[in-house]
């Protein structure tokens, strides 16, 4: 008897849904997009090879028609599929409700071509009243999400396949450009330009402690704010330059800030003005996609992949409702849930009269109907869940649960209160200091939830701390008990983390809320971006990818462009606008405006590939630019004739000039070590991209001629020094790989070398590994053959190595963590998950938070994927 297939994208989704539904319905998985335009040319079908547009897969002279094939490796997932369709008596596309989803469900239309009734299948959250709601009330395929999804894909392989390569003609091979990665790329590097050309500034401040005459008990704190009525400099008053910005402040240095010390001792102040003023705080509107994945990243150090990570598997699961969508609107069984679930673990008077309504401040909001919440009529407790899932889910659950619950109640209320102290000095010169405070009378949302806040987001921020001052009436005596001397030094902005970058590119409207974590990963898997701790650090390559676009292509990396083309794919998803016409405009240009393909054609020749691979660092006591360039074995410096390679961890603010020529002018290690007295050729010591090595011998002037030969190398062992090493020790050194000799019993040669996991021999596939890199020089047959007869170890086995670092407990799963040095280097562990140091973390600096942060980010990767046994192709 044929039963109704429903198709959803992803397994765990399968068997949720699936359980809900029970033996009635087939419930399968397309296991994500089933095809997509081809991603290399052995992907492109033998009927279009010879198509000149096939290599990109959009037929562009062809009203932009795509290419689309399914992958490799779901091909046996549709076959399995079209028999299910084939058994089937009508099917339901259960795919996500947004473009992607939408579109997924369009290519399952197109590939499997049912002849049963076909069904759209929607809904928000995944739980049983849901999912029978959504069997109930199907709908029809959005078409208009279709189109804006597909455009979204054309526009992004143009941009990426006719940009790219420019990219790899005058920076180098392999980079990429995007529409949003791009984008995302400049905002990094501009920042870390603001951070170069910062210049620091000091100045002090006194703080003085005082109590009012009539309780000497009750005493507070004030900062110095005016000096004979003038106002005191601050952090905010300097420029980038480390210049006040008006010239009537007073900024005192360390001995004038001294004096005024001393010059108030003994002196007593009164209360100039007291100024009250009531306090109120709004809670924070529900999750959206952006606001979730900032939040997880301050509260609960995840990155942003983490946390979608970690909410995609919430949502599966069916505790929360879908996590992408831009929707702050919360149904109205929602809010009866949170008002009950509020009303109960808080009391009525944390039950506003009415429920509270937000509106979407993302422009064209659309993606989904609801905000981000905990799935079902009555929430589940974050102890509930904990119980369920995994630890990074659990911590994230139960920010879903606190920011919905929050966002439902009243306002935090109380009153601050601003106080002025005035007199004289000694010698008589007038002085102000200043303080506040907060008194909460009542905390509202604050009993479940406060919004965090970025390091560098301080523009318009409420600081709820409490803080206490004594009864203050203006006119009031009070005495000093203590003043001291504060220095301060002015920061440069600070970089962008995965949260703050997020919320800047939303409040640009550059890209959508489901594409954030997406984009962050591209930029760093890419090689533009790095993390130091949790902040992002471009790379050099960074700065010359977004030199030549600035100049080259501005509109490509301009803020505004870029959303603008956001809006017009909302335009076409709203069937406001038609999909050929606008991609026509886009590539082709139109009304004297080139398209991209002309702006490719015309610029590439007047790209100056020297000039976009040279940032500046400043000019030398002699008169010479530093630079940094980025060259083809990675970024140097470079003063005059003298160059050096730029170490991988150093960020580009911290290469100053002082720091450039340290590096230019170092002496590289690099000496003639002597004559090989077997060959006649000179032996050179050399520091290369991946250590130091000796050399048998000059390189020829071009490697790729006819004739050439490549000069003998050969690593230094880990115990040897550049500046020590001599010419007998290399000489041995390159003798290797060694022959140690021919084993008599079936005459077959033993070897000695090194390999990627260390010094070994071996004889024909038998090996065995050595203790040191010094034996591969003296291991003899006799050694070699023991150590052969002896039973192979797995790697790894003996002695285990004891731990570089303990760092302290994990916040998520309450076991120590230490740091361990492995065969890819130093990882951190917490006995059940291992995650290894990335670029930027080292051994002696990484931090408790950001060793959670790396094991909380692996485990929301899960377990890695096994190879498949058998999988190569057999000769027919």
């Amino acid at each position: 008897m044929p039963k109704p297939l429903v198709i959803v994208e992803s397994p765990a989704k399968a068997r949720t849904i699936a359980g809900f539904l029970g033996d009635d319905y087939v419930v399968e998985s397309s296991i994500g997009h089933i095809r997509d335009l081809p991603r290399n040319a052995a992907d492109v079908p033998a009927a279009y090879k010879g198509e000149s547009w096939a290599r990109v897969g959009v037929d562009v002279d062809n009203d932009f028609k795509p290419l689309y094939v399914v992958s490799r490796e779901k091909k046996e997932q549709v076959s399995k599929l079209k028999k299910l369709v084939a058994d089937a008596s009508e099917v339901y596309l259960a795919t996500d409700e947004d473009r992607e989803g939408e579109s997924i469900a369009w290519h399952l239309m197109e590939v499997l071509n049912p002849r049963v009734p076909v069904r759209r299948m929607v809904f928000h959250e995944i739980t049983r009243p849901a999912i029978e709601r959504a069997i109930a009330e199907p709908r029809e395929l959005d078409r208009r999400l279709v189109d804006a999804q597909e455009t979204r894909r054309i526009l992004d392989r143009l941009y990426g396949y006719e940009v790219s390569p420019v990219l790899w003609k005058k920076v180098l091979p392999r980079l990429s450009a995007g529409r949003v990665q791009s984008v995302a790329t400049r905002l990094v590097v501009e920042r870390e330009r603001q951070r170069m050309r910062f210049r620091a500034a000091g100045y002090w401040d006194l703080e003085g402690t005082f109590a009012p005459a009539a309780d000497t008990a009750a005493t507070f704190g004030a900062t110095l704010v005016s000096v004979d009525g003038r106002r005191l400099a601050t952090g905010k008053d300097f420029s980038e330059q480390g210049q006040v910005a008006k010239a009537d402040l007073v900024v005192l240095d360390e001995a004038q800030a001294h004096a005024l010390v001393d010059d108030l001792e003994a002196v007593d102040l009164a209360v100039t003005s007291v100024e009250r003023k009531p306090y109120r705080r709004r809670p924070a509107a529900p999750f959206i996609t952006s606001t979730l994945q900032q939040e997880a990243g301050r509260k609960l150090r995840l990155s942003s992949a983490a946390a979608m990570r970690a909410a995609q598997t919430l949502y599966e699961g069916g505790y929360i409702t879908y996590m992408r969508t831009d929707s702050t609107t919360l149904s109205d069984a929602a809010v009866a849930a949170a008002r009950s679930a509020i009303a109960e673990r808080f009391g009525d008077e944390y039950v506003p009269a009415e429920p509270r309504r937000y509106a979407s401040k993302v422009k064209n909001a659309q993606e989904a109907h609801e905000a981000i919440r905990p799935a079902g009529d009555r929430f589940r407790t974050p102890d509930q869940v904990g119980r369920e899932v995994g630890s990074t889910e659990a911590r994230l659950y139960e920010l879903v649960w606190q920011r919905t619950l929050a966002s439902q109640m009243p306002d935090a209320v109380g009153e601050t209160v601003s106080v002025r102290l005035g007199g004289d000095t000694r010698s008589g010169r007038p002085v102000e200091l200043a303080t506040s405070g907060t008194t909460i009378t009542f905390p509202g949302f604050g009993r479940v939830y406060v919004e965090d806040t970025d390091a560098d987001d301080t523009a318009g921020t409420d600081d709820d701390t409490e803080r206490r001052l004594p009864v203050l009436a203006e006119g009031d005596p009070l005495h000093t008990e203590s003043v001291e001397a504060r220095g301060h030094e002015t920061s440069p902005p600070a970089r962008y983390t995965e949260a703050s970058l997020v919320k800047r590119m939303e409040e640009l409207g550059v890209g959508r809320p489901s594409t954030y974590a997406a984009t962050i990963g591209t930029v760093q898997d890419r090689g533009y971006v790095w993390k130091k701790g949790t902040a992002l650090v471009p790379s050099f390559t960074a700065f010359a990818v977004v030199t030549l676009l600035e100049q080259h292509f501005p509109d490509l990396v301009d803020y505004a462009f870029t959303a603008r083309m956001e809006d017009d794919l909302d335009e076409i998803a709203g069937g406001r606008a038609e999909s050929t016409p606008w991609l026509t405009r886009f590539y082709f240009g139109a009304d004297d405006s080139p398209g991209l393909k002309q702006l490719v054609s015309d610029h590439l020749d007047d790209i100056d590939a020297r000039e976009v691979n040279s940032i500046p660092i400043g000019v030398a006591d002699d008169g010479v630019e530093v630079v940094v360039r980025v060259g083809r074995y990675g970024p140097y410096v470079q003063h005059g004739d003298d160059k050096a390679s730029i170490p991988e961890e150093l960020a580009p603010d911290e290469l100053t000039v002082a720091r450039a020529l340290e590096l230019a002018t170092a002496p590289s290690g690099d000496r003639s070590l002597g004559i090989d007295p077997a060959s006649g050729l000179e032996v050179h010591v050399k520091a290369g991209r991946y250590g130091p090595y000796v050399q048998l011998g000059d390189a020829p002037e071009d490697p790729k001629a006819k004739g050439a030969v490549k000069p003998r190398t050969a690593s230094l062992f880990k115990t040897m020094q550049v500046e020590t090493i001599g010419l007998d020790d290399a000489l041995e050194l390159l003798t290797l790989p060694r022959v140690v000799g021919t084993d008599p019993a079936d005459g077959v040669e033993i070897v000695a070398q090194n390999g990627r996991y260390g010094p070994y021999i071996s004889k024909a596939k038998d090996s065995r590994s050595l203790e040191t890199e010094e034996q591969l020089l003296t291991v003899t047959l006799a050694d070699a053959l023991a150590l052969l007869a002896e039973p192979k170890r797995r790697r790894g086995q003996g002695q285990a190595a004891p731990p570089l670092r303990e760092l302290g407990d994990d916040p998520a799963s309450k076991k120590p963590m230490v740091l361990k040095e492995g065969r890819f280097g130093p990882y951190v562990t917490d006995g059940e998950t291992n995650a290894s140091l990335r670029k930027g973390d080292s051994v002696e600096e990484i931090t408790i938070e950001r060793a959670a942060e790396l094991l909380a980010d692996r485990r929301a990767r899960g377990p890695a994927p096994k190879k498949a046994r058998g999988s190569r192709k057999r000769a027919s």
